[in-house]
């Protein structure tokens, strides 16, 4: 008889073993070079955020203010957190907002009411889009969210209908070392609520000031649209939703970041809803004054992050490769 040809069982064990490490050394690679991209990507966005505020500018002579919200009437600045983030009753409209027609997005922009409330029904069609610009790639969240108010109850409209709210990965930098809650209208950032700045409010140098930066699903979630009155921002670093609450943000950190020597991009022990992060494993993408972006780690000088949060805080930055 003649004998069948085939593997032993050593043979195919060896195979096996084979075709695993070479699937364990192909793995890692595939990722790394998914992770390249995607922060790419991310940069890219950045850059077109970047055009985009720039030719509001030119047009203008001012960027766009962080977010516009009127004041409860009565409220007086000069009190103890008169002007605050809680005293608002909006209508909230944000940065980004302003920006769609220099993102080609001016179908979306027309859609929008913007003489009413982002909560009003009728803005609720265009408040849930979500342009892949203002979508970081390696974001683990980018699908339209609920805002919760105080006691973590979902924000609903005059009708009783539930409020969605588009995700968007940016951030304005409202400065440092302050919070935004408290601090939004007059923090030292180069996004204020209600202000629109110029380029020569920029005294630090345009190279030396972050203008927007990027947070994380992971951290809490943000919108693109704008800062929606009665909402709050859940830090959802923490793992117990009382906890989330308790250590909410107001709801301008929907649209708006800060920094300061202990609150660094992407540092592990930062639980604050309104500092930056990403899913880079290398850091936080940020878009400067000057239109250039730079991904920067927690391993940066926390004085030199802080800094660069600023934009008038007259702290000297001699050499560029500190960040």
């Amino acid at each position: 008889m003649r004998k069948r040809k085939g593997f032993t069982l050593i043979e195919l064990l060896v195979v096996i073993a084979i075709i695993a490490v070479l699937v364990g050394l192909l793995v890692p690679a595939v990722q790394q070079v998914r992770a390249t991209a995607q922060r790419t990507q991310c940069t890219n966005n950045l850059k077109q955020i970047g055009l985009a505020l720039f030719n509001v500018h030119d047009r203008t002579g001012s960027f766009p203010a962080a977010y516009i919200s009127n004041l409860q009437p009565g409220t007086v600045p000069s009190q103890m957190n008169g002007d605050c983030t809680w005293n608002e009753i909006g209508p909230g409209w944000g940065w980004g907002t302003y920006i769609l027609n220099d993102l080609e997005q001016s179908p979306l922009y027309n859609q929008f009411n913007l003489s009413l409330d982002i909560k009003d029904p009728a803005n609720a069609a265009a408040r849930v889009m979500q342009p892949k610009v203002f979508l970081c790639p390696a974001g683990a969240n980018t699908d339209p969210f609920q805002p919760v108010d105080g006691n973590g109850n979902p924000l609903v409209d005059v009708n009783n209908q539930p409020i969605f709210l588009a995700y968007g990965s940016y951030i304005g930098m409202n400065g440092a070392p302050n919070g935004v809650t408290s601090d939004a209208y007059d923090n030292n950032g180069a996004f204020i609520r209600n202000q629109r700045l110029s380029i020569k409010d920029i005294l630090d140098g345009t190279s030396n000031t972050i203008f927007v930066g990027e947070r994380c699903s992971a951290m809490s979630l943000t919108s693109w649209v704008g800062a929606m009155q009665g909402s709050v921002v859940p830090d959802l670093k923490y793992s117990d939703v009382p906890d989330q609450l308790s250590n909410a943000e107001g709801d301008c950190a929907l649209v708006l970041c800060h920094g300061s020597l202990t609150h660094l991009p992407n540092d592990k022990l930062v639980f604050d809803a309104d500092a930056t992060s990403s899913f880079h494993a290398a850091g936080v993408n940020f878009l400067f004054c000057d239109g250039s972006v730079h991904c920067i780690g927690s391993s940066i000088t926390p004085s030199v992050y802080q800094a660069l949060c600023t934009r008038n805080g007259d702290e000297p930055i001699t050499d560029p490769s500190q960040y």
